[in-house]
């Protein structure tokens, strides 16, 4: 299963950047970054059943083990792509919302989104080493 994040705005040459790559580099599994401007542009085609992702404020905050049994059963349905979305400094809006397969925020917290870029990547990483019973994540 294609792992795609579709982000707004460019993370150029950052500390962030570096982070990123840095997890998506160790994950497994297909994973693909596309970044968007901050408004407009062009959202790729999205594939008849793609899970639709956002991180969002008004998610769910979940464990990452029960966030890597959400991606496995996803895996193991047939899916081909999770499609994970990071909006721009406004979020998104109730419409796009009501589109998605899941909401994740990661706390109460206001995150910059090169910094939730990075997180992202991370959970992936440890989604990823969950299910292949790597000793990276602890619980506890």
């Amino acid at each position: 299963m294609l792992l795609h994040i579709v982000a707004r705005g460019k993370i150029g040459r950052s500390p962030e950047a570096e982070l990123v790559d840095r997890y998506l580099k160790r994950v497994t599994w297909p994973s693909r970054v596309t970044e968007l401007p901050d408004t407009g542009g062009k959202l790729p085609a999205t594939e008849p059943g793609t899970r639709i992702v956002m991180l969002d404020e008004k998610g769910e905050n979940i464990p990452s083990r029960v966030f890597a049994e959400r991606l496995q059963a996803w895996r193991e349905d047939g899916v081909r792509e999770t499609r994970f979305l990071i909006g721009a400094a406004d979020g998104f809006d109730d419409e796009a919302r009501a589109q998605a397969d899941m909401l994740i925020s990661y706390g109460r917290a206001t995150w910059p989104h090169m910094m939730a870029r990075a997180m992202l990547a991370e959970q992936l990483w440890r989604a990823t080493s969950i299910l292949s019973n790597h000793p990276y994540h602890r619980e506890g």
